[in-house]
């Protein structure tokens, strides 16, 4: 068993806000891929892809969902951005790769809800219902009806990733959300999602990927005694081969910043009981802003021999 790591970098240029690929034998020390450049590029859209998500279907096939936004194209002089813009005006999209064997893809596509009105569709995640068989894409967006002024979690379903159901609001609350990952184990549902009063990310659990959901308070007083809990986002999971439970949360921030995913560590999938684990891990730069699949050797095998 490997891992791979769908990421992208946020340097201040575009090529940063592309498709990288980490990889690790054992979820802990990770080295780059391709040494260090994108994987894969955008030549459509807004020309950028972030918040990158890759799953492994039941039929062995890899899919590669992102975010159509470049915000390197939307700097101004003093490299700040207008994020309500963003909100309103950006990419009512989704792009979307696919591949049998992680070398050669087949994109990128759209996922066009151009028509329902939505603004930006940001950091798109997809989570296998097994009792449905089937795959739930969810992202966060703000939408026409109220102004473009309230980001909740939307979703849709789908058994190819050809054809996909009507949108839907997943989960939404008085304040703005986004950042959703969303992952059973066992027979709970785990929801992690940035809220944004009070800014900090937060944790629910339910019976079905459609609630209800119960808040879990404990998991507030951990995040709250970070200090500065607003500044993690774009959470992501996986279970390390020692069985203890990897959560990830993207330390916000561009490339000035020096810094990228932080590990935190509980001591089984399902207990949201983390621990920073900094020293534990190895990143060779700030993967920013994706998500962790598991591989097989021979996949892991394939992709070094392939990229270098």
């Amino acid at each position: 068993m490997a891992y791979l790591f769908g990421h992208f970098r946020e340097l201040l240029t575009p090529d940063g806000e592309q498709i990288y690929f980490g990889i690790s034998k054992d979820g802990f020390n990770w080295e780059q891929v391709n040494g260090g450049r994108p994987v894969l590029t955008s030549n459509i859209g807004e020309k950028g892809m972030r918040d990158i998500e890759i799953a492994k279907l039941r039929n062995g096939r890899f899919v590669i969902v992102t975010t159509d936004l470049c915000i390197a194209r939307r700097w101004d002089e003093n490299y700040n951005v207008d994020w309500k813009d963003c909100n309103h005006n950006g990419s009512k999209n989704l792009i979307l790769w696919k591949s049998d064997d992680l070398i050669h893809f087949d994109g990128p596509h759209f996922i066009d809800f151009s028509a329902e009105k939505y603004g930006c569709l940001w950091a798109p995640e997809i989570t296998y219902i097994e009792e449905d068989d089937e795959y739930l894409l969810h992202w966060g967006s703000t939408v026409e009806t109220d102004g473009f002024n309230h980001m909740s979690i939307y979703c849709c379903t789908t058994k190819d990733f050809e054809s996909f159901s009507k949108p839907e609001i997943l989960f939404t609350k008085e304040c703005e959300i986004l950042d959703s990952h969303l992952v059973k184990i066992g027979g709970t549902y785990h929801l992690f999602y940035k809220n944004c009063n009070p800014g900090m990310n937060m944790h629910e659990t339910a019976p079905t990927a459609y609630g209800p959901y119960t808040h879990d308070g404990d998991f507030d007083r951990i995040m709250e005694a970070l200090g500065n809990p607003g500044a993690y986002e774009g959470g992501t999971s996986y279970i390390l081969p020692d069985g203890r439970w990897c959560i990830l949360f993207d330390f916000f921030g561009c490339e000035k910043e020096k810094m990228g995913y932080v590990p935190f560590v509980s001591p089984a999938p399902g207990d949201a009981h983390i621990k920073m684990r900094k020293e534990e891990f190895s990143f060779p730069y700030g993967f920013k802003h994706g998500g962790v699949v598991e591989i097989t050797d021979e996949e892991y095998d394939r992709i070094r021999d392939y990229y270098g």
